[in-house]
């Protein structure tokens, strides 16, 4: 009798309408949404639907609302299952002797049924979790796509403590306003980080710093000169001055340099680090006459710049290759069918790769242009190029030509040999990774040594070129 009670309640089991019994003795059930056969039963099977990783895979194809009704399903089962068994733990019998027996035995059943409630809690308290914290990711990851944040921004460790400490408030967390972040929490941040900045000064005072100097331009083209100091415990921004009205003469140079200084405290420099060009280079010698103590050092990088501007400037190899090259790429970038058709050849590459600095870029492009020889002789002689209107103008011809020629990718190929050693330089020096300066003597004897072997060593190809 009580096996077909079973079997009759495990039929009208709810659970039914989302499968179909495949052996017909309840055992074995296929989903209806994935079509996946789950063994074990019934209850299994709604652990399936409800997504509980526990003892079977998840259904990836459940409906939400379904998948919602199935766990509270299964949670108001385990409570009533729990509140049956509190209740068998507390029942007495009349008959003295016997109550004295089922006390004993009810606080030894009472322990294990306990035992087994908080293991069911403790399932059911996970099945919670995982699900407020799959709603919680999925509002985060909006927040992320509807602010256009950069999804760099999660691997910052600040985002891991504010998400931490939220957690540990609780519910009813009020987030801060507009306001606050803009001007109590920022000035808040204000102060500690000037705060922070004594650590440095005192190490600018125990063994001394360096003042680097970064001219660039921005976007209004104004020509900013940033100023940071540099020490062993690391790099500070410490100001910008716009010197777009400032007539760069090497005087007012030294003024600006010098006033840096005073800042500071001239016990405190080693050494003013900036650009090699003329105007710089005299505001050194005077900062050095003045200030006895330090000295004026070119910037590595800007060295290195200088000597590939050279090779463009001196050697009319590099000039005429180099003018080649931008002309070809120039032309493609500026027409979007160019575009399109130099992807579908090259797979997606581009041809103009970013580097440090202006001169590295020309060379690092015609790097490229040299690793996609083949690609873009195929794209110039296919029919896609025939059956452009581009081929049939001067300028396109001209451009064809160019790319088919083999004495220009002879001289790219020059280009590359006499360039490239020192690009390997410049990412060292450019480099946070390494203490550059130790590095960089040798790092040139390297490169010159590599550029003598790029030619043979045939001292009059390499001197020319």
């Amino acid at each position: 009798m009580t096996s077909r009670k079973i079997f009759s309640s495990n039929r009208l089991d709810m659970g039914w309408k989302h499968g179909i019994d495949i052996d017909k003795n309840f055992r074995k059930v296929q989903c209806k949404y994935c079509q996946k056969i789950i063994s074990g039963g019934i209850f299994r099977f709604k652990q399936h639907l409800a997504c509980t990783r526990k003892d079977v895979e998840p259904c990836q194809q459940v409906p939400e609302n379904v998948k919602q009704m199935i766990l509270g399903v299964l949670v108001k089962n385990l409570e009533a299952t729990k509140k049956k068994r509190k209740a068998h733990q507390y029942s007495v019998n009349d008959d003295d002797d016997d109550d004295e027996i089922k006390e004993i035995s009810s606080k030894d059943k009472g322990k294990r049924v306990a035992s087994g409630s908080g293991s069911t809690q403790t399932t059911l308290n996970q099945l919670l979790k995982k699900d407020i914290r799959e709603e919680a990711c999925r509002q985060i990851a909006r927040f992320f796509y509807t602010s256009a944040i950069p999804f760099n921004c999660v691997k910052n460790p600040e985002f891991l403590k504010a998400l931490e400490l939220v957690a540990k408030h609780g519910p009813g967390f009020k987030p801060p306003s507009y306001h606050d972040i803009r001007e109590k929490y920022l000035k808040q941040e204000v102060d500690q980080t000037m705060n922070l900045l004594e650590d440095y000064k005192l190490e600018w005072k125990k063994i001394g710093c360096s003042i680097m100097s970064d001219g660039w331009t921005d976007k209004k083209r104004r020509c900013i000169c940033n100023f940071l100091v540099n020490s062993p415990k690391g790099t500070v921004f410490l100001s910008s001055v716009d010197t777009s009205n400032m007539s760069k003469t090497a005087d007012k140079v030294f003024e600006m340099l010098d006033a840096i200084v005073e800042r500071i405290g001239e016990e405190n420099v080693v050494q003013v680090v900036t650009d090699n060009a003329a105007n710089y280079k005299a505001a050194g010698q005077l900062l050095m006459e003045k200030r006895k103590s330090l000295f004026w050092t070119p910037c590595a990088a800007h060295c290195i710049d200088l000597i590939l501007e050279d090779f463009e400037k001196k050697l009319e190899i590099h000039q005429v290759t180099i003018a080649k090259g931008r002309r070809i790429t120039s032309y493609i970038y500026s027409r979007t069918i160019l575009i399109s058709m130099l992807r579908h050849f090259t797979k997606g590459r581009d041809l103009i790769r970013p580097a440090a600095t202006r001169f590295a870029t020309a060379y690092l492009t015609l790097g490229c242009l040299n690793d996609h020889k083949i690609q873009l002789m195929t794209m110039f002689t296919s029919n896609q190029w025939s059956s452009c209107r581009f081929a049939r103008i001067e300028e396109g011809k001209r451009i064809q030509n160019c790319v088919l020629d083999s004495r220009f990718w002879h001289d790219v190929t020059i280009c590359i040999k006499a360039a490239y050693p020192l690009i390997k330089v410049l990412r060292l020096v450019d480099s946070d990774k390494k203490p550059a300066m130790g590095f960089i003597y040798k790092a040139m004897d390297e490169a010159k040594e590599k550029i003598q072997v790029n030619f043979g060593s045939v001292k009059k190809r390499y001197i020319s070129c």
